[in-house]
């Protein structure tokens, strides 16, 4: 079990002309003293390189109702018994205050607003039982574009997201709430793991999209409580 509340990413150190190493983490913990300091940028709490991105459809119950009233497609289709998912690039990613930039390919279409709460996975897994989890259209062209799953503003260690008290999200256009919604997942993230890790190992890092909630130069705020405020800016490319 972890022993951390909250988390963020460090960048490397730059303009130095020497870098300090420890052998181990209690090396480093013993020079710390206990001073508080400012973080200049907060940086999305996974790296770019190599760590999948899985995204995880329909999978809020008034969001998947709302569809159900929408959109005449998903009015044609039932709950499904195991979650749709895809792949986001590692290229997707971006870091917290950015500006994201809208492809004009995908300006013709207006994309819907979605905010999400992120699983990050602390060690790799592999033929997970949901049991065993206190042990451990082209979506993918379309969803994955260069900046486009900014993640933040930090981790949060998941005993602060009980099955008691499971917090809310709520997204933000421009100053004005365009989703607000229960965590109300149809399916919950210890099914999550062990469907997505049935016969495919998901490495430690790997970041899971549980899915959209609720709700109709934009700057985008996605606020998952307890976790903190992530906002985001577009920019549409011409």
């Amino acid at each position: 079990m972890a022993v951390w509340d909250n988390l963020i990413r460090f960048g490397r150190p730059c303009h130095r002309s020497s870098v300090k190493g420890y052998a181990t983490i209690d090396d480093l913990e013993s020079e710390t003293g206990g001073v508080d300091v400012t973080v200049e940028k907060l940086l999305a709490p996974v790296p770019t390189t190599g760590i999948p991105i899985i995204c995880v459809g329909l999978n809020y119950w008034n969001h998947a109702n709302e569809a159900s009233l929408t959109s005449a497609l998903v009015a044609r289709l039932s709950i499904p018994a195991t979650p749709p998912m895809w792949y986001k690039p590692a290229a997707s990613l971006a870091d917290l205050d950015t500006e994201v930039p809208f492809p004009v390919q995908a300006q013709k279409f207006f994309p819907d607003f979605e905010g999400e709460l992120t699983i990050v996975l602390r060690k790799s897994m592999k033929n997970v039982a949901a049991a065993d989890r206190s042990c451990g259209g082209q979506y993918t062209y379309a969803k994955g574009f260069d900046k486009f799953a900014p993640l933040g503003p930090r981790l949060v260690n998941p005993s602060h997201i009980t099955p008691d008290a499971r917090g809310s999200i709520t997204t933000r256009v421009n100053g004005c709430t365009v989703q607000n919604s229960p965590l109300d997942f149809i399916f919950a993230v210890d099914q999550l793991l062990s469907f997505l890790s049935q016969t495919t190992t998901l490495p430690a890092g790997t970041a899971i999209l549980t899915g959209t909630p609720a709700g109709h130069g934009d700057v985008v705020e996605v606020e998952v409580k307890p976790i903190g405020v992530l906002k985001t800016t577009i920019v549409f490319e011409k």
